[in-house]
């Protein structure tokens, strides 16, 4: 069976995306963007900025990977994609690949700075933990596939 309109040679291009090249260093690139960002504006504080990077980061990381499901690509795969989520589409469902690892690390990475430079400040460490594990939890094996 023959696709038309289909220029990639993927069945499903999602689940090779993490894999092209230079987009780990292109994510790392708009992270360091988005606290320079913050940074330049001059009522937050150092600690806020630094949460708020952690906040925005894993609410964008949540939604993308963990909420939207389906394909903007059409796919001969009689609809499975539609209903999984971009995470669960990554790698072809092959667990702790490197750039499953990669996501699951620059949270915990993120976190750990976002502790460190709040000074590991109560409010500041509750959301900093709290945003961590709602990025943490869904990427678990055990909640693959389920909605």
């Amino acid at each position: 069976m023959m696709n038309v309109g289909v220029a990639h040679s993927e069945v499903n291009p999602n689940t090779q995306v993490m894999n092209s090249r230079g987009i780990w260093l292109a994510y790392l690139l708009l992270v360091t963007m988005l606290h320079v960002i913050l940074l330049s504006i001059p009522v937050l504080t150092v600690p806020l900025v630094w949460t708020l990077t952690n906040v925005i980061h894993n609410l964008v990381m949540y939604l993308f990977l963990h909420t939207v499901k389906g394909t903007p690509f059409e796919t001969p795969d009689q609809g499975k994609a539609c209903l999984l989520t971009h995470w669960e589409q990554m790698d072809n469902g092959i667990q702790f690949t490197s750039s499953r690892k990669f996501l699951t690390i620059s949270p915990i990475v993120l976190y750990i700075l976002a502790s460190f430079y709040t000074k590991y400040d109560a409010t500041h460490f509750l959301v900093n933990t709290g945003t961590l594990l709602s990025v943490l939890l869904p990427k678990l094996p055990l909640f693959h596939g389920r909605t």
